[in-house]
């Protein structure tokens, strides 16, 4: 599970359309189209799916081209090569051409460590700690997998902390491009132990 909360700048990659959801509700769609930047000094573009509650009147505001702001809840899917982001906005706002593309926001892991857990120092001598964990969704008759590289800054490796571990964890998260793919990344603020009982077995 990989969910996040977040506030997206970018540019309408089309015009809002209307359809029509679960008991009838009408929802407005239209996709984001954000540059991220990467340490290489490339750029690649996510494109990123923004839905709400609307109707017809309120599509026609979302045109082509439009540079907006968008608050609201998104939700990562892996299939195959492709990484899937869905936005569910509960703000949609217009931005200024001024305003630098972005996707800020603070991300909800839940998943299993990695092989590596690297204990590390930086150059004030304080201790941070690397791991990569991957969260698993049943699809059909197989599973997808999106790995996430965490960063948690000024901590020690907890003894629990192992490879093959779930984990809960919550934290900034960060993308960005390298060779063309997006990396997904995640600066820890809260890291546990997830431990399975009867009233969550299901998750």
């Amino acid at each position: 599970m990989i969910k996040c909360n977040v506030t997206v700048c970018g540019v309408i990659g089309r015009d809002a359309s209307t359809r029509t959801g679960k008991e009838d509700k009408k929802f407005l769609s239209f996709p984001l189209r954000v540059a991220i930047q990467g340490k290489d000094g490339q750029s690649g573009t996510v494109e990123i799916s923004v839905s709400k509650d609307g109707n017809e009147d309120e599509a026609v505001g979302y045109r082509n081209g439009s540079r907006v702001e968008v608050t609201g809840t998104m939700y990562l899917k892996r299939r195959g090569d492709k990484l899937y982001f869905n936005l569910f906005a509960d703000r949609i706002g217009t931005a200024s051409l001024d305003d630098a593309d972005s996707l800020k926001g603070e991300m909800s892991f839940r998943g299993k460590v990695g092989k590596n857990i690297e204990q590390r120092k930086d150059k004030n001598d304080k201790p941070y700690m690397v791991f990569s964990a991957f969260s698993t969704e049943k699809v059909d008759d197989g599973f997808e997998y999106q790995w996430v590289r965490f960063f948690c800054f000024g901590k020690e490796r907890d003894a629990w902390l192992q490879p093959g571990i779930k984990v809960d964890a919550i934290g900034e998260m960060n993308l960005s491009a390298h060779n063309g793919k997006i990396n997904l990344s995640c600066k820890v603020e809260e890291l546990t132990q997830y431990v399975a009982d009867s009233s969550n077995y299901n998750q």
